[in-house]
């Protein structure tokens, strides 16, 4: 006999919205004009960024499942690295500057 999948803990906190979240996350995943590679690739990057364990494994596999080669993850992580030193750089650039700058 088959198990059936539990439901994420927000869908069954909260049935009515838990649900169209779920559903707006599928469809970003599998709808759209990019392809699927391109968004696990997205996805991977931005879970590295918001620190998701969770969703870092899941979204390399599933650029990995989608065809992307171990480089292109390796790219994409990498790029998300940069953004986000670069983005500690200037987020306070003005209070930086004041007490930092020449």
């Amino acid at each position: 006999m088959a198990t059936a999948t539990k439901s994420p803990w927000f869908v069954e906190a909260s049935p009515e919205i838990g649900k169209l979240f779920e559903d707006f996350y599928e469809g970003c995943k599998e709808k759209g004009v990019l392809d699927k590679k391109t968004k696990e690739l997205l996805m991977a990057a931005l879970a590295c960024v918001f620190r998701c364990p969770h969703c870092v494994e899941e979204h390399i596999q599933g650029a990995l499942d989608a065809g992307a080669s171990k480089e292109e993850v390796t790219e994409a992580l990498l790029i998300a690295a940069v953004e986000g030193a670069g983005t500690q750089l200037a987020w306070k650039k003005e209070v930086f500057m004041k007490y930092l700058g020449t």
